[in-house]
């Protein structure tokens, strides 16, 4: 027994330090460096066909039959932007209580309807539009486009149903303003928007919630939700002489409002060096602060969109610069990343890393520093071309679903882009050079007029922000007001 237990003392002996004597090996080798990505394949998406039936209602259809699924989405082509300035969050609360009752069905059994066929339905509202979607076998869309022209048109917002959803979007709210990411991006809107639509939080304000009645809810309703102002995109096993036919069985006879919708006209202000703002949010709770670096950006339509989209894809990602430089090389954060939203009007661009609060100051310097390189320094094909990559990867991913696909062309049709981009995808983030993206960076992602929003305990990082900023703004948490572009209380309100 003792011999046999020596021998397996050195055996495991023997076994540790080949181990270690490996690992110090790859620890010691450079980095193996990953195979360039090949070449990306061409590819024809599925050709839509589309009508506008006589009420004005655009009907789009795109027919993919290797699965017997299709998804439907009823766009509604207003969102957050339209709701009045003391009432944010009208729209959305609206969107979600669509399927919470109609004239002749409650909640629980629309809920009913919906799952006895296999489907779901759901409703909510973005920035630009609101929708209605659903997805489901294709022999039952029949149903459940009954299903989804009820909820669009015949809502009931039920007293109770409205109380429901308010209560809940305040919890929701309060939680998220508990955090300081969340708290980052509502401050992010007003410093970029100020006082313009985009500004306030889409979701509304913990003292707009409680001034939105149920004839503001039915005014947005009877006002955008109209089928001149709606696009219905129909995508799965389907062709297009039936998705025009199940439209016009369920949505023809949708009646417009005697007046013409009133065009909405918007001005976003500019990231300017004059405007921009280095404020700090104190929360001395916080067991961490958040970075955000944010400014205004492009629209959907701007003949930059290619170049903006790839300008990001270097920055953001795991192998992106800013989570390369924050998280891998200094470890001063789980994650660091950058996006770029392109909307109706001029969008926005964020770049955010959290950390600990004693490395808030360096985090925001590091952040800046990464946006001002990509304008200003080398950017070799063997770093594009993979960030190139990892773009035309999640662009096809989006598109291997009904869901994904009809979300693509819904977000086209709702632009006023071509269709057919939609096959030009590829060619065009291929055409983008380094030149194109630095072009970008310097005119579009400036750092000297990006602002800087950290939230986070001040104390532990404010000095070291003032070093780099001196014009460092500070607003106490408890003190925030969402509904002011100052952000600031007003003293004596409550």
């Amino acid at each position: 027994m003792k011999l046999t237990t020596n021998r397996f003392v050195v055996m495991f002996l023997s076994v540790f330090v080949v181990v270690v004597c490996a690992s110090n090996s790859i620890a010691q080798s450079p980095q193996a460096t990953p195979p360039p990505p090949t070449a990306p394949h061409s590819v024809v998406f599925p050709k839509p066909v589309e009508k506008t039936l006589a009420n004005g209602l655009r009907v789009i259809v795109i027919p993919r039959t290797q699965m017997p699924l299709v998804t439907a989405q009823l766009l509604i082509k207003s969102g957050g932007e339209v709701d009045p300035s003391d009432l944010s969050g009208v729209a959305d609360m609206t969107a979600s209580l669509l399927t919470r009752g109609t004239s002749t069905k409650s909640a629980t059994q629309i809920a009913e309807a919906i799952e006895a066929i296999g489907g779901s339905l759901n409703s909510g509202a973005g920035w630009d539009a609101s929708s209605i979607s659903t997805s489901v076998m294709s022999p039952r869309i029949g149903q459940a486009l009954e299903l989804l022209a009820d909820v669009a048109r015949n809502p009931a917002f039920k007293d109770e149903e409205i109380e429901r959803v308010r209560r809940q979007s305040l919890n929701g709210l309060r939680g998220a303003l508990a955090t300081p990411g969340s708290i980052a991006r509502f401050v992010a809107a007003r410093v970029i928007y100020r006082d313009a639509p985009y500004g306030h939080p889409l979701s509304g304000t913990p003292e707009s919630l409680p001034r939105i009645k149920r004839d503001d809810i039915t005014k947005i309703h009877a006002t955008y939700f109209r089928p001149d102002n709606a696009i219905l995109v129909i995508g799965g096993d389907i062709t297009g002489e039936n998705g025009f036919a199940l439209a016009q069985k369920y949505l023809g006879d949708w009646q417009n409002p005697p007046n013409a919708l009133a065009k909405l006209q918007i001005t976003t202000p500019e990231s300017e060096p004059g405007n921009r703002r280095i404020l700090v949010i104190d929360k001395p709770e916080a067991g961490q602060t958040t970075v955000l670096a944010v400014r205004s950006a492009i629209n959907r339509n701007s003949p930059d969109y290619f170049r903006g989209i790839v300008a990001n894809s270097v920055l953001s990602g795991y192998s992106g610069r800013l989570n390369w430089e924050i998280r891998v090389k200094r470890g001063l954060s789980y994650g660091a990343g950058s996006s770029l939203d392109a909307r109706r009007w001029a969008g926005s661009f964020s770049a955010s890393a959290q950390t600990k609060n004693e490395s808030g100051a360096e985090v925001a310097s590091l952040t800046l520093s990464e946006i001002s390189k990509l304008a200003n320094g080398e950017l070799l094909d063997t770093e594009l071309t993979p960030r190139k990559a990892s773009l035309l990867g999640g662009f096809a991913r989006s598109m291997e679903t009904t869901g994904g696909l009809v979300g693509q062309f819904a977000s086209l049709a709702l632009y006023g882009v071509p269709l057919d981009e939609i096959n030009r995808y590829v060619a065009n983030v291929q055409a983008i050079k380094s030149a194109d993206v630095k072009s970008f960076a310097a005119t579009r992602l400036n750092a000297d007029s990006t602002s800087v929003i950290v939230v986070g305990d001040a104390k532990k990082f404010l000095p070291d922000l003032q070093k780099q900023f001196p014009q460092v703004e500070v607003i106490p948490a408890s003190d925030l007001d969402f509904n002011s572009a100052s952000l600031k209380k007003t003293v004596g309100k409550n």
